[in-house]
């Protein structure tokens, strides 16, 4: 193990002891795409014990450009991710413990694998899972490490029960609805650097140098050259239905959860928002600009394609995507455009 990892032994707050603890560490990677590939890769080559890997979709072309573990042939053949992704990180460290989930994640799967990890890592594309993420993580003690990326922008916070506020607590300054790659587009280095730091904050938790985590949320964009640090602490409420004194873990409550359901006898998948991301007719309309796709617009809803889809928007947030039969596709479409 020395000779393999001797260059991370002299970087002396890991050193040997904390190399030892990465060693023997598990992982949680919600996500095998673009920053899940790249983070799974870094914490393969250090060392880490286990990687749990969950992931509910396929290798396409477009993915080749950003997500590093995939081949053409992969896409060729829409190799599940998660597949493809084991079988290069095996190649990468032969003895590394690889667990694939090819499936959706709710709150009820992610409560079972998170027992026995201890860090749980994002590299999810939507709202929703992040918002379970965080309940879980609260409920069971064990800290997440939020990244997202977008266009040239990255963004990370780590999450830590106890000690900082959680998810939830920032839902009043988030948007109900973020910019996706689909919609705004991505270039590699924004996921390296997301990937990065997350990366880094991962082995400062698996190496025991929990003082040095980060305590600021950052921002970052590689293409304007600027850079945000944000506290965050002031947001943390005693009320927080997550972090709060009495926790309810709403994201956990399937009544809480974005709704995707097929209409019977309709040919219709009905999407009903989670409470706190209603989406506006307002929203939806530049979503669409920003695509430069034609909407019709009226009092009462928006009417728009999606993808090969004919969509209705309404006023009170609620989607019906027409044409369609298979939920987890009409999920993919909603996270899609809108995150």
């Amino acid at each position: 193990m020395e000779e393999r990892y001797s260059r991370q032994i002299l970087f002396s707050p890991i050193a040997e002891e904390g190399q030892r603890h990465i060693s023997k560490s598990t992982v949680l990677i919600i996500g095998c795409g673009a920053l899940g590939t790249a983070i799974s890769e870094t914490l393969v080559r250090a060392g880490v014990k286990k990687i749990i890997l969950a992931d509910r979709d396929y290798v396409e072309a477009s993915n080749l450009q950003r997500q590093q573990l995939f081949t053409e042939e992969d896409a060729r053949q829409k190799i599940p991710k998660v597949i493809a992704a084991k079988r290069r990180l095996v190649e990468i460290r032969s003895n590394v413990e690889i667990e694939v989930v090819l499936d959706h994640i709710d709150g009820e799967k992610m409560a079972k694998l998170v027992k026995g990890c201890d860090l749980l890592l994002d590299a999810t594309d939507n709202f929703e899972t992040r918002l379970t993420m965080n309940d879980i993580a609260w409920k069971y003690k064990i800290p997440w490490i939020y990244g997202a990326c977008v266009g040239s922008t990255s963004i990370s916070f780590s999450f830590i029960p106890g000690k900082t506020p959680c998810f939830q607590c920032l839902l009043p300054a988030l948007p109900s609805v973020n910019e996706t790659c689909d919609t705004a587009g991505i270039i590699a280095p924004a996921v390296q650097i997301t990937a990065s730091h997350q990366s880094a904050e991962a082995l400062k938790w698996l190496s025991g140098n929990h003082d040095a985590m980060r305590t600021k949320m950052l921002t970052y964009d590689c293409w304007h050259n600027t850079s945000i640090e944000v506290g965050i602490s002031r947001l943390q409420k005693s009320t927080c239905p997550t972090c709060g004194e009495t926790p309810s873990y709403p994201a956990l409550n399937r009544e809480h959860e974005t709704s995707f359901a097929v209409l019977c006898g309709r040919n219709t998948v009905q999407v009903i928002p989670e409470k706190n991301r209603l989406l506006t007719l307002e929203e939806v309309a530049t979503v669409a600009n920003r695509l430069n796709k034609s909407y019709k617009k009226t009092p009462y809803f928006i009417e728009m394609m999606m993808n090969d889809y004919r969509a209705i928007i309404f006023k009170n947030g609620r989607l019906l995507i027409h044409g369609l039969k298979d939920v987890q596709e009409g999920r993919k479409i909603y996270h899609q455009y809108f995150g």
